[in-house]
């Protein structure tokens, strides 16, 4: 499995525990996914940096508003479909 694989699959399980209500093993989740997309996006272009920035900015906001299904949907299609955008 590569590790854009694996990170995108760690965004959905990640997502799912937030849609369940498991927030705080989510948000431990959440640092791990977040750490390996960011060395992920790091390779991308710098729209797609500066995009990282902006939904990460997103999902930041989510959590401080307690907002766990806004966070779910960030992760599991804004930030997959970002990280699908960077070229293998």
């Amino acid at each position: 499995m590569t590790a854009m694989k694996k990170c995108i699959g760690e965004c959905r399980q990640c997502a799912g525990l937030f849609r369940l209500g498991r927030d705080v093993e989510a948000a431990l989740s959440m640092v791990d996914v977040f750490e390996g997309a960011q060395q992920l996006l790091l390779s991308g272009s710098a729209d797609v940096q500066q995009r990282w920035a902006q939904v990460l900015s997103q999902m930041f906001d989510c959590q401080e508003r307690h907002d766990w299904l806004g966070l779910a949907d960030y992760m599991e299609y804004e930030l997959i479909g970002l990280l699908e955008s960077v070229p293998a």
